[in-house]
This record gives C-alpha cells, structure tokens and sequence, in this order.
C-alpha cells in the first residue's frame, strides 16, 4: 500500500509528518468498520486472532486496509478448530485469553 502500515506511521520517527486527529479517527472508523463486518455480517462468523499496527495498511487516501489474515478463524464451524498446540502470533498483540488456551472470540480481536 502507498502509505504503508498504520505501524509506521505511529511508531517510525524517520517520518517526516505524523498523522492528525481527523485521520487516526478515520482509520480508527474503517478498522472498526472491518470488524464489525467480519464479526457480525460474515457466515460464518471470521476473527482475526492478531490484529496489530503493523497488519492495518494504508491506501492513497488514508484509508486502512486489514490483512494477514494467518490466524484467523471461522467461528461455529469445525474448521477454527486446530490439533497443534502451544502460543501461536505476536507476543504482545495475541488477546490474554488465547495464550491461556481459550475459543477464539470475536472480543479478542476487539
């Protein structure tokens, strides 16, 4: 994407502007637009299981795009189900709950 992730934006200091408050809201928007549509307007239901700064891209216009989808899930089918075992994503931006073990759920990802 021609702005990069939301990662670098917040995180880079070889930036030479840093995002104002209309676009942080805006991208906050189309991140919550995103899981909202995935967790409550898919069938079945998707989660995304690691979502970080660095998977939210930015377009032309600023507007964020969701990807690495690796982890994600179908929930309310047999296929989230997984027979490995052990922590799997980032340390640090995997939700408590699945490191101790737990379903995945859509509040992990909020």
């Amino acid at each position: 994407m021609p702005n990069g992730s939301l990662h670098d934006w917040l995180h880079l200091s070889e930036r030479t502007s840093t995002l104002n408050l209309l676009q942080r809201t805006n991208i906050l928007m189309n991140v919550a637009c995103v899981l909202d549509y995935i967790h409550n307007h898919c069938v079945p239901m998707l989660v995304h299981g690691e979502l970080k700064p660095s998977d939210v891209l930015l377009d032309d216009d600023m507007v964020a795009h969701i990807v690495d989808f690796g982890l994600a899930r179908f929930l309310g089918t047999t296929s989230h189900q997984n027979s490995s075992t052990g922590i799997r994503g980032t340390i640090g931006y995997v939700a408590p709950e699945y490191e101790l073990g737990s379903e995945m759920t859509r509040s992990g990802d909020v």
